[in-house]
């Protein structure tokens, strides 16, 4: 396993893979790595010849100075973690070589269709960093493949639709959302939770899978009821609820009686933890 820092020498094993004709897969995260993750790169195995993990806490897609920096740094605990899953490369840059420039002023990429709404309407300008790292690592490791968990529905759609509008040769592959066997989604920002919070934690997908149930039972007819019932159970749990509704699953537009392809978005926060999580609701 090759631990890289530097962009000069990442460009140089990136041509030497490519001149053998090899593919590449791309597991993009910020560290502090979980089962989740482990998973993804479980599955670019099956895809790729050669297997890299970037691991960069970017700091432009945080709300607050105050998040990015007490965003748990394991990069030690990663390695010795990626290296019993066999990755080939660990691509860990500062971020002095990522960000050449003030932040900023610096060159940005953006989905508008996609990047203002819902997540992006609570977290301005977090798409944004998000789709910019992106980009860069795109450019940096030329994927064959890259993974991304459901979890993040949203961010999985902002990606799809950035590597279709600017011509990448990508193709993005996307895992199931992993959970605990409380049902909990993996998540590392599941650390920030109190432990009289993990024990509330879990009622999150209990009940979205207890509302997508009934709008499949009932055929999506009174489905406001059925999701405002649902909203005061998560109020009554102790949830702040951002976002909670059905959504067209590829526009992220409202539902309409006519869709057939939809999924339930939640964005809570408990304590001073955000969690989101979705399900889909296919008729």
């Amino acid at each position: 396993m090759n631990i890289i820092k530097k962009i000069k020498v990442l460009n140089k094993k990136i041509q030497e893979i490519k001149k053998n004709n090899k593919t590449i897969g791309l597991v993009a995260t910020m560290g502090n790595l979980h089962y989740g993750h482990i998973k993804l790169i479980l599955l670019a195995k099956k895809y790729s010849d050669v297997i890299i993990v970037s691991i960069f806490t970017n700091p432009t897609q945080f709300d607050s100075l105050i998040d990015y920096k007490k965003y748990p740094r394991t990069l030690k605990k990663d390695c010795t973690l990626l290296k019993k899953e066999n990755v080939d490369i660990i691509f860990a840059p500062e971020e002095k070589d990522i960000y050449l420039s003030d932040k900023k002023i610096h060159t940005y990429v953006k989905v508008p269709s996609l990047s203002n709404i819902l997540e992006g309407k609570s977290r301005p300008g977090h798409f944004i960093g998000v789709t910019t790292i992106l980009c860069k690592l795109f450019n940096l490791i030329q994927p064959n493949f890259s993974f991304f968990g459901e979890k993040d529905y949203q961010q999985l759609l902002i990606v799809k639709t950035l590597i279709k509008e600017l011509n990448y040769s990508i193709k993005i592959i996307s895992a199931p959302t992993i959970r605990l066997k409380n049902g909990l989604a993996y998540s590392s920002r599941n650390k920030y939770l109190s432990s009289s919070e993990k024990k509330i934690a879990p009622f999150l997908y209990k009940i979205i899978k207890k509302t997508t149930d009934k709008i499949i039972q009932k055929k999506g007819e009174n489905i406001k009821f059925i999701l405002n019932a649902s909203r005061k159970d998560l109020t009554k749990k102790g949830f702040i609820i951002d976002i909670f509704d059905v959504y067209n699953a590829k526009q992220l537009t409202k539902r309409s009686e006519n869709d057939k392809n939809n999924i339930l978005l939640a964005s809570v926060w408990l304590g001073k933890t955000r969690l989101i999580d979705n399900k889909k609701i296919i008729f």
